[in-house]
């Protein structure tokens, strides 16, 4: 797959701070990519540098095969993105609104702007607003109208930061929906979240982000794949050591960690012991576990890197 994003020996300094530190990003054409860290980790500012809207301090930067910021004109037209939460014109409509960003670049032909604007507003959910002014809209639908303007151009490439910012589970579920059909229409997509429950449910290639440093980057299938361990549930977990002595790898209550990668196997062994078992499943990492080792391995900073990074 060709490259989308590049980043080499990426770096960001404000005075002695470091808030990005030496980040090799590689997202691929049909990724979607989810760019993750805690608040502060630098998630902001390395997005802000791949849009030229933040002069790196060091290191290369290609964006759709161009250098950035130097291909910027070329490239960021074929580029939607939704950055720091929307801003917007608080007295005028939402269709006025996207009427006038699309008017202020290369959105696409003007005589096509009506129905674009139409479409990108039923893709968001915001098709009944009528003329209501923006001031009036709750923070979730600011938040819907801002990717409604990132979907104005039809982008090849989708650069999204905390784009469920302010959305209930509803809206959440609605917008991941919306980036998957984007996805299976040939978007690749980088969405920057702190939210991993939502990212392990969309994304298919992740990067972590801490205190400035790239701790992490693969496919999320590879990085929670199976363990080669069994989770047995049981009311007796006392039993099942008893009856797999030397396989039994940890208790939690209930639960049971057994080596082998056989849940059948497992299971006929118990039960032919009389164990009583009431869930079977292959032993895996959530993207959470993942993400807490990644950042817990990365060294201990004394000269101030990443704090208070954006």
């Amino acid at each position: 797959m060709a490259a989308v994003i590049t980043t080499r020996s990426l770096v960001k300094r404000y005075g002695r701070l470091r808030a990005v530190d030496g980040v090799d990003l590689d997202v691929r054409e049909g990724d979607i990519y989810g760019f993750l860290g805690a608040n502060g980790s630098g998630k902001t500012t390395t997005v802000r540098m791949l849009l030229g809207l933040v002069l790196p301090t060091g290191g290369e930067i290609e964006l759709l095969g161009g250098r950035m910021p130097r291909a910027g004109r070329r490239v960021l037209p074929r580029v939607g993105s939704l950055i720091e939460g929307p801003a917007h014109y608080g007295h005028l409509s939402g269709r006025e609104n996207l009427r006038l960003l699309d008017a202020s670049g290369p959105g696409g032909p003007r005589r096509t702007r009506r129905h674009r604007i139409e479409e990108v507003l039923e893709q968001v959910g915001l098709a009944g607003v009528g003329r209501r002014p923006v001031r009036a809209y709750s923070l979730g639908m600011r938040q819907r109208l801002g990717l409604a303007g990132a979907l104005l151009r039809r982008p090849e490439l989708l650069v999204l930061d905390e784009p469920t910012n302010g959305l209930d589970p509803q809206g959440i579920a609605e917008i991941r929906e919306l980036l998957l059909d984007l996805h299976r229409a040939g978007t690749t997509v980088f969405l920057s979240s702190h939210l991993l429950a939502e990212v392990e449910q969309l994304c298919t290639r992740v990067g972590v982000l801490d205190r400035g440093r790239l701790v992490l980057q693969d496919q999320l299938a590879t990085l929670t794949a199976p363990t080669g361990s069994t989770v047995v549930h049981t009311p007796v977990p006392h039993r099942v050591k008893a009856a797999l002595d030397g396989r039994v790898t940890a208790i939690d209550g209930e639960r049971v960690v057994v080596r082998g990668a056989d849940p059948a196997e497992v299971n006929a062994l118990l039960v032919g012991a009389g164990v009583p078992v009431t869930g079977l499943a292959l032993d895996r990492p959530s993207l959470e576990q993942v993400v807490l080792a990644a950042a817990s391995a990365t060294p201990d900073r004394v000269d101030g890197a990443g704090q208070d990074a954006r």
